[in-house]
């Protein structure tokens, strides 16, 4: 899942009020008295971000890979792993 920069700007101000076109950090415009954040600091909190839900995937499919040999390491086989993970 990609992060966009309304999710970094709540992330950093979860009461932000902001409009965005085309998720381009340069077209942020601040509503209803929100105060700016720097592009600077959104831009390095969306790396963190990503890099934190790029490794959670990572992680997961991980999880899920071991399983699977597992499973099979049991005697299942293919289909049987795939009818239980619901492939």
């Amino acid at each position: 899942m990609k992060i966009d920069i309304c999710t970094t700007i709540l992330a950093l101000n979860p009461t932000a009020q902001v409009s965005v076109s085309g998720d381009d950090v340069n077209t942020i415009e601040w509503l209803s008295n929100t105060p700016v954040i720097a592009k600077n600091i959104i831009l390095a909190k969306q790396l963190e971000l990503q890099t934190e839900e790029d490794n959670k995937i990572a992680q997961q499919e991980s999880k899920k890979q071991s399983a699977i040999a597992k499973l099979k390491a049991l005697g299942l086989d293919e289909e049987e792993v795939k009818a239980i993970i619901g492939i």
